[in-house]
């Protein structure tokens, strides 16, 4: 069969650099650090007292007292991208069939912050079961994407994708796939995380997964520096609107650009390690490419999963030099973490943001926070460090990798008709 070709009709996103999607473009071309001391909560007896956490969030401009009460922070977030990206694309006032419109929102975790409220007043209460009736609602990581469902009307497919980090990258990856069989016209597609609490933070640090860099948290995120020491824990979230193409031209749509192609894969190597050699990086990278029809070197610039961590900064260069070869060195590669620091379920959306703007506006955001590369890393690569480039970007690869050897790359290209 003929797949159809499916384009991206609205955005939306808030991040630890920008509540709305304009703010967090300019923002990350300007090379503005999202990070800062942990204001969620007292964090001054753990080993990381820094995060990556939202600005300036009132949630009474946004929701109604007696429907906050409903939410977890990260489905807060959720909602909150969704509509943004609902109104971008002006799909809700169009006249479209929801019966064919789905929903599929990623998170890594969930509702993290209430799990840990609820269990800390079952103990606190001397073990007495006096839960919140939102408890479970509250807390399970499929529930943004019925909320987002209710909210528009919108009957399609409707589900939650859980890959770790690559959560809301395989949500993009469902999403494309869907419509491009003709199984709907449109999704709400993204994902969204808030696990800055005691517990998410005190979790990672017992793996010491994240940076402990607390007496200079501007420059915590440090990808493919020598001198990183971890991530940095980020939250918010990010949606898309994902549109077959007659359809988005029939209503008359705005079109940022075209998905091209999608790949999957699993590292089958470690719990928590990427594959020493990247093999499962280059495979879902390769996949995304011979998904796309490009050729190799039609690719312009990666969005890498740079997360700033010891192992996986290493390998993630070594993958793209052995899919890409010589053409490794004309592409612009970066990582946005620097800035937002790692938004866990949430990264693939947000990314996927990044990277498709970058080809609507032929710019690339810079990896900041660089001082001193990697002598295992190749220098040779455009790492994109400390200012954005202009340059033509016809086609752009966004990698995100999760606990589990999750794998997922998606590519998006101009829109041509």
């Amino acid at each position: 069969m003929e797949l159809k070709r499916v384009v991206v009709t609205g955005i939306g996103a808030i991040t630890p650099v920008g509540n709305t999607v304009p703010e967090f473009w300019e923002n990350l071309l300007k090379g503005v650090s999202g990070c800062d001391h942990i204001t969620h909560f007292d964090a001054s007896k753990f080993k990381t007292q820094i995060a990556c956490e939202v600005k300036n969030f009132d949630e009474r401009n946004y929701f109604e007292r007696k429907d906050a009460r409903k939410y977890d922070l990260y489905a807060k977030y959720g909602l909150i991208a969704a509509t943004e990206a609902v109104e971008d694309s002006k799909l809700h006032e169009s006249d479209v069939n929801g019966d064919r419109v789905g929903v599929i929102w990623a998170s890594g975790i969930g509702g993290l912050e209430t799990f840990q409220s609820e269990v800390e007043g079952f103990v606190r209460n001397d073990h007495t079961p006096r839960f919140n009736p939102f408890f479970i609602p509250k807390m399970i990581a499929d529930i943004t994407s019925g909320h987002i469902s209710i909210k528009y009307g919108f009957r399609g497919p409707n589900f939650a994708t859980v890959s770790a980090c690559a959560s809301s990258a395989n949500a993009l990856a469902d999403a494309f796939n869907y419509i491009r069989l003709g199984k709907a016209d449109a999704f709400v597609v993204g994902g969204s995380e808030a696990a800055i609490t005691p517990v998410g933070v005190g979790g990672f640090n017992a793996m010491h997964a994240i940076s402990t860099r607390n007496d200079d948290p501007k420059t915590a995120s440090r990808p493919f520096d020598k001198d990183r020491d971890g991530f940095v824990m980020g939250e918010g979230g990010a949606g898309l609107i994902f549109e077959e193409l007659e359809h988005a031209l029939a209503r008359g749509a705005k079109i940022y650009a075209e998905v091209a192609g999608a790949g999957l894969s699993g590292d089958a190597h470690h719990m928590t390690a990427p594959h020493p050699e990247g093999y499962g990086a280059y495979l879902c990278m390769k996949a995304a490419v011979e998904d796309s029809g490009l050729k190799l070197e039609e690719i312009d610039h990666i969005n890498t999963h740079g997360t700033s961590t010891p192992v996986g900064d290493i390998v993630e260069p070594l993958a793209i030099k052995k899919l890409f070869g010589e053409h490794a060195y004309n592409i612009n590669i970066n990582s946005t973490k620097s800035m937002t620091g790692h938004l866990l379920g949430g990264a693939g959306a947000v990314e996927a943001i990044a990277t498709l703007l970058a080809v609507k506006n032929d710019i690339v955001p810079p990896t900041i926070n660089h001082f001193n590369l990697d002598e295992r890393i190749d220098s040779k690569l455009d790492f994109t460090f400390g200012e954005a480039k202009k340059r033509v970007v016809n086609a752009a690869l966004s990698n995100t990798f999760g606990f589990g050897g999750h794998n997922a790359s998606i590519i998006f290209k101009k829109f041509v008709r």
